[in-house]
């Protein structure tokens, strides 16, 4: 069991065995995500930006009575980090407004990312925007919260592993307590 907010847990457990548009869990990829952030030293804004970056797909989910519609763009991004600002400040919330900018821009920027996402991440690119232009590329880089959004996104691309990490919700209780308002 975990302390995670009530609601955000109960959309873990009503959504997060749905796999949206990839072959790993909503739930798997939340906590390889968060792993992966551990593992590195982030702080723990970021380990909960990283746990939690996904949940305006869940959130869409919610809405959308489990029906999803790969052809547009949920920019669940965006409904995530606004649904998680009533609980976390701006060090969890930025990166994960931004995380999907940040695909963008590396798409744009390093053609060796570009070629390391998965199937479902090219075909999320392309609704998502594609690659930036120039001076979407400058605006990214001027932003002050670019950095921790490139850092999220590259544990967001890497936390696709099939097979099961055992890692769970609660693993991050101490981390997501630590950073709420």
């Amino acid at each position: 069991m975990t302390n995670l907010l009530p609601e955000v847990a109960a959309l873990f457990d009503k959504w997060g065995t749905n796999r949206y548009d990839e072959q790993v869990s909503q739930l798997e990829h939340a906590v390889q995500c968060a792993r992966l952030a551990r593992d590195a030293g982030a702080d723990d804004e970021l380990i909960v930006a990283a746990l939690l970056h996904d949940v305006g797909h869940l959130l869409e989910l919610e809405r959308q009575s489990g029906q999803v519609n790969l052809g547009r763009n949920d920019a669940h991004e965006a409904s995530g980090a606004a649904y998680l600002a009533r609980f976390f400040g701006p060090g969890v919330t930025a990166p994960i407004a931004l995380h999907v900018e940040a695909k963008r821009y590396l798409c744009t920027v390093e053609e060796s990312y570009f070629h390391s996402l998965s199937v479902g991440s090219v075909r999320s690119l392309e609704v998502q925007g594609g690659r930036m232009s120039p001076d979407e590329v400058e605006w990214f880089r001027s932003h002050p919260s670019a950095e921790r959004a490139v850092t999220l996104r590259r544990w967001d691309e890497a936390g696709k592993d099939l097979a099961p990490s055992g890692a769970r919700l609660a693993d991050f209780d101490g981390e997501v307590q630590r950073t709420l308002r």
